[in-house]
């Protein structure tokens, strides 16, 4: 076998179905764009779900890429077994409509077997099958010779998620040898699919070929108009086979991050290999996800990356590394992978300083989870921790149920683990029940699929007359139709939806009638427009119409279009060149910009690019668009989006020297037609995804004046004369609160001193001859309230002060030393009653206050303290 590198691997795989004449597909980012079935992409079909179903017809009909992808459905597993991981890399061919079954599994013999490419011992192979699948079987068999005894037949085989396309699948499995079969089973292994390390899957083919129902019949599936083919290669399982390593941590895609942390740690990688392939797993994950743009939050895909992040430092803990470490990893990963993904060294800093400040935010929680452990300990009675505490604990400060098993025994303490598992399920079945839609594709539309017309779109034209060539009404082709279907004309001036710009609206004329409206207008599989058309006359295919477009819409949609363009030129500019299109929306009244980006857009930020923007519209700087080669276009350092489909020929737009990209879409003719542009809202739309809504030209302007409408009305209500200022009255009203706060305060406290007499003499008598006393009050500030406790503590030993607000309240307590020689502490009693309504806080023996969340709880908390004196209520 040939002695190759992970790089090596990856570019032969490339290398060799180039010559197979397939277009290499550039790999999408970990964050799907404009795709919210998935939290992640994670595999290499997921980026190309609008080819399979039919949605859009690629370039070239053979595809190849290499996929990053992330899982996290099985992480426990990760580092126990040879193969487990979350983030991986997937190599896939693919054919949209082009090769089948036969081609696909000669692609796969050839590149894994033959001397000339990868050269494993086609004698180590094992294969497997559908059951029904004669065909594969057959071409296995008697086109490549397969000894049938190595071949696998088993109803499991076959792919389907959800709806659309579906098909059996073939596999590929290499037998790594006696050496990992240390009972000696054989074959039975395989055939039998018990768990082992011996017989190894590396290949899947995919034959989609038939249009699914979830949950039904497979043999009842009609057959797919275009058949497709879907294979994946796990990349890190090649590498370990070629490289002979034991595992697929034990080649150069995880050897060098394992030498790193083994230069932090007192423990050797192969005295807890375990820990070792945990930590590199998950470092490797952290990086990827957080330069795609990923960022740490409680929830959603945040909540995956902390999960990874606190993972890996609790087994960073085991190999005895006390101190934060992992932002320490990030360059060895940059440098094992960036020869491939040379994007990574640019955002390393960034990740770094991300993953550092997580960590340390991660030491500060469980030090707070080990201080609520030992609390909880405290103040348990028996001697068992219940399940429920120690899942916040494992959940919420990411305290490892091993760790809170040994704290609690050093106590002598024991947890309710199957409480524990018990909370740790209904959690998994939550986190089913809110996932992500389902990860289906549409339906083949078989008409419109095998429409090859073609038709020409016209830029910037609002009119023109052309030829029906083709009519559809519900994906159906048909001669003629009334009423509401869809047209395709040789020629149109219509812009169909794409690139998140709305499609055009306006109407047909026939002889300088209006006699159909255009609603809108959809790409078809072969890139046609469809024209969604309700019509008052009978249209048959040959008509000719007088095609109009509503030309003041299309104006202001452009404006917009073009305004998107300078929104991310500033957004790089101001807030950082990671900044990366995450999807768009654009139509005539407003425009909204999705981005990859780890924090909040701050305010000043954000009048910055307003700024900005309106400063390159003064200046009217020149629109340009030019038709390039695709490759050339991309060296002249034009931006391009994964989410596009681009043709051999692409459309660059320059914007003066601040902006250049791929686009299809339509444009104002300079940038000074824009007008001007409002900024009108900055906001998260998901873990590491920003949002920017915006408007320009009148929709601007009527949000500029909308503010100014908004401040005279404010003028108004102060009664302000045209040379006060604002800001000037705001000082002046809150100088006047505070001083009317402080006289009510003040002539509070005199009403209480004056009561002061009365708390006395309404003290009850309690055991030990001592007086206790319960006061409520409303909105009061607590420095008054202190000080009424201070004063009455004189005369009754045990008083308790509750100060009720609107949606919290303030506990004050103080006890005598007679209070306190009998047992009664006033940290005690207010930390009890903080605790009984959601807070917290404690204090002094004589002197405590705390805070409560739930007022609704206070009744509790009063009954406990009167309990706690001795007092029946």
């Amino acid at each position: 076998m040939k002695e190759l590198t992970g790089n090596q691997i990856r570019n032969m795989f490339l290398d060799y179905f180039k010559s197979k004449n397939h277009m290499v597909e550039p790999g999408a980012p970990l964050i799907p764009i404009d795709d919210d079935t998935l939290l992640w992409i994670n595999s290499g079909v997921a980026a190309l779900k609008k080819y399979f179903d039919g949605r859009v017809k690629p370039e070239n009909p053979r595809i190849t890429n290499v996929q990053k992808s992330l899982r996290t459905n099985d992480i426990d597993n990760v580092g126990k077994t040879a193969r487990h991981h979350t983030f991986f890399e997937m190599l896939g061919n693919f054919s949209i409509g082009d090769y089948f079954k036969e081609e696909a599994i000669g692609f796969a013999y050839e590149f894994l077997f033959s001397e000339e490419w990868i050269g494993l011992d086609v004698n180590q192979a094992y294969f497997s099958v559908h059951t029904d699948d004669q065909e594969a079987y057959d071409i296995w068999t008697q086109k490549f010779n397969v000894d049938p005894k190595r071949i696998l037949k088993t109803d499991d085989n076959f792919w389907q998620i959800g709806d659309g396309p579906c098909g059996p699948n073939s596999e590929i499995f290499y037998d790594r040898g006696p050496d990992f079969d240390p009972e000696n089973i054989g074959e039975k292994l395989f055939f039998e699919d018990l768990e082992n390390d011996r017989y190894v899957e590396i290949w899947n083919i995919v034959f989609s070929q038939f249009d699914g129902v979830e949950g039904g019949d497979i043999h009842t599936f009609e057959e797919l108009p275009q058949k497709n083919i879907d294979t994946g290669m796990g990349f890190e399982r090649l590498v370990s086979i070629v490289q002979g390593g034991e595992t697929n941590f034990d080649t150069d895609l995880f050897m060098p991050i394992i030498r790193e942390i083994e230069k932090m740690s007192d423990t050797p990688y192969k005295d807890n290999v375990v820990a070792y392939r945990v930590v590199s797993d998950h470092i490797r994950s952290l990086v990827f996800t957080l330069a795609d743009g990923a960022t740490f939050s409680n929830e959603g895909r945040g909540y995956v990356l902390r999960r990874l992040l606190r993972r890996a430092v609790r087994f960073g803990k085991v190999l005895n590394i006390s101190e934060s470490f992992l932002y320490k990893l990030v360059p060895v990963v940059v440098e094992t992978m960036g020869e491939f993904y040379p994007y990574l060294a640019d955002r390393q800093e960034m990740v770094q300083e991300l993953i550092h400040v997580e960590e340390k935010r991660f030491e500060k929680t469980l030090a707070g989870g080990e201080k609520l452990l030992l609390e909880t300990i405290e103040s348990t009675d028996g001697k068992t921790i219940a399940g429920d505490i120690a899942f916040k604990l494992y959940d919420t400060y990411g305290f490892p149920i091993e760790l809170t098993l040994e704290i609690a025994q050093e106590q002598g303490y024991d947890v309710d683990i199957e409480g524990f598992k018990q909370a740790l399920e209904e959690q998994k079945e939550r986190a089913r029940g809110s996932r992500h839609k389902v990860e289906s594709m549409g339906s083949q539309q078989e008409d419109l699929l095998n429409f090859h017309e073609e038709s020409e779109f016209i830029y910037d034209s609002f009119e023109n007359k052309s030829q029906v060539i083709g009519l559809f009404v519900n994906g159906k082709r048909v001669e003629s139709f009334s009423g509401k279907g869809e047209v395709v004309f040789a020629e149109t001036s219509f812009y169909a939806e794409s690139g998140g710009q709305v499609g055009d609206t306006g109407t047909l004329e026939l002889d300088g009638k209006i006699v159909a409206t255009v609603n809108d207008v959809t790409k078809a599989n072969g890139g046609q427009h469809l024209h969604h058309v309700e019509s008052e006359v009978e249209i048959h295919e040959g008509d000719t119409f007088t095609l109009k477009i509503n030309a003041e819409r299309r104006i202001l949609i452009r404006k917009n279009h073009s305004c998107v363009h300078l929104l991310q030129s500033a957004l790089k500019q101001v807030v950082g060149d990671h900044v990366n299109q995450a999807g768009s929306y654009v139509d005539d009244e407003y425009f909204r910009f999705d981005f990859n980006h780890f924090e909040k857009v701050t305010d000043a930020q954000c009048l910055e690019i307003e700024t900005l923007i309106n400063d390159w519209i003064a200046k009217s700087l020149p629109i340009q668009t030019e038709v390039l080669a695709l490759e050339d276009a991309k060296k002249t350092g034009a931006m391009a989006l994964f989410s596009e489909n681009y043709g051999s020929f692409v459309r660059v737009v320059s914007m003066g020297t601040v902006s250049k990209e791929l686009c299809g879409g339509t444009h104002a003719l300079s940038v000074g037609e824009i007008g001007s542009f409002k900024l009108v809202s900055e906001e998260s739309v998901g873990s590491g995804v920003r949002r920017i809504t915006g408007k320009t030209s009148l929709g601007a302007y009527q949000e500029f004046h909308a503010l100014d409408q908004e401040v005279s009305s404010i003028r108004a209500a102060l009664k302000l004369s045209p040379q006060k200022n604002i800001l000037d009255k705001i000082d002046e009203l809150e100088k006047e609160i505070k001083e009317l706060k402080n006289k009510n305060q003040e002539m509070l406290a005199d009403v209480l001193k004056s009561k002061t007499a009365e708390y006395v003499e309404n003290a009850v008598d309690i055991e030990n001859n001592l007086k206790f006393i319960w006061i409520e009050q409303e909105n009061m500030e607590v420095p008054v309230l202190k000080d009424l406790v201070e004063r009455i503590r004189n005369q009754v030993d045990i008083v308790v002060v509750v100060n009720i607000k609107e949606s919290s309240l303030n506990f004050i307590v103080g006890c005598s030393e007679n209070a306190i020689t009998s047992g009664y502490k006033a940290g005690d009693l207010a930390k009890e009653a903080a605790t009984i309504t959601g807070g917290n806080g404690g204090g002094r023996p004589n002197f405590a206050q705390s805070g409560g969340k739930d007022s609704t709880k206070l009744g509790d908390a009063k009954a406990l303290i009167f309990t706690k004196v001795g007092i029946e209520l």
